[in-house]
């Protein structure tokens, strides 16, 4: 019996390792791959804001025009010039899909990783990392991603560095902290989900939700929404994405902010909200494997 138990703790060990951050710290002089040099904070930029932005609405907006009957309550509170462009994008988007399928195909809803396959030119999705023990990876399930192309988002609970996450950090593989101390809890589990979903409650405006909450589930609307699970690059894998920090504009569509994976712990008007996105940092291919550097180091 002990001997299980101990063979139990062995095997999450070996899966946690790759996300425990001492043991990482530890393990960079063995391992300098896992590192990105950066000449300071404000450069740590593979692409652009702006490319980052582009890349979200583009990805959100087809989201939100493929699920336009379940949209009715949220349209009603946008201004009219707002509406009207939707309806013009649908209807547009309808004669476009006439022309390639029948009537009945063009009726389907299409699900979210298709959407997203049909935007940016790829999809990706959770599956069994290749690394032995490591739990799950992300990979490119279809089509090929370019350099440069955002490949996912770091879903969670933003925390100020000055913000109590003692209780959720105990056992929790999945914080990310940002150049800034800004920390991001991507746990879909545990405590950690019961307060992304109240914070989700929190700040919803009637019909308008200020941020995803599927990730949480297995029905994800967001396909990026699955950052929290590509693991560390090691000397056998050199990383091929790496995280961008990426602070939401006041100009985001209020509509369109349903699909963010991200939710601040505190409610604060002032300050806007702290994403994480991945960017490719060379070509990846359909069945490829994600694999991240964790530490920038500014010199």
């Amino acid at each position: 019996m002990p001997r299980r138990l101990l063979r139990g703790l062995w095997q999450r060990w070996r899966r946690y390792k790759y996300r425990f951050v001492p043991w990482i710290a530890l393990n960079l002089s063995h391992n300098p791959r896992t590192l990105r040099y950066v000449p300071e904070e404000s450069k740590d930029k593979v692409i652009s804001d702006e490319d980052v932005l582009g890349t979200l609405l583009k990805v959100f907006q087809a989201l939100f025009l493929n699920d336009f009957d379940k949209q009715s309550e949220i349209l009603t509170l946008l201004p009219e010039p707002v509406k009207s462009k939707y309806q013009d994008l649908l209807a547009l988007e309808h004669q476009r899909v006439k022309l390639l399928e029948n009537r009945h195909q063009q009726q389907n809803i299409l699900k979210p990783e298709e959407i997203l396959y049909k935007t940016l030119g790829f999809s990706v999705a959770r599956a069994t990392s290749s690394l032995i023990s490591a739990g799950k990876g992300v990979f490119v399930t279809k089509g090929l991603v370019p350099k440069g192309a955002v490949v996912s988002m770091y879903p969670g609970t933003v925390y100020q560095k000055y913000e109590p996450i003692f209780f959720q950090s105990i056992g929790n593989p999945f914080i990310f902290r940002c150049l800034d101390g800004v920390l991001i809890d991507g746990n879909d589990k545990g405590i950690s989900k019961v307060v992304y979903r109240s914070c989700n409650g929190r700040d919803r405006l009637g019909p308008l939700k200020m941020s995803d909450s599927t990730w949480l589930t297995s029905e994800i609307h967001n396909p990026l929404a699955v950052g929290q699970y590509v693991n560390n690059c090691s000397n056998d894998r050199a990383a091929n994405v790496c995280y961008q920090e990426f602070d939401v504009p006041a100009i985001f569509p209020i509509e369109l902010k349903q699909y963010l994976p991200n939710i601040a712990y505190s409610y604060d008007k002032q300050s806007p909200l702290r994403c994480v996105v991945l960017v490719a940092l060379r070509d990846i291919n359909q069945g490829e494997e994600f694999f991240s550097n964790y530490y920038t180091i500014v010199s």
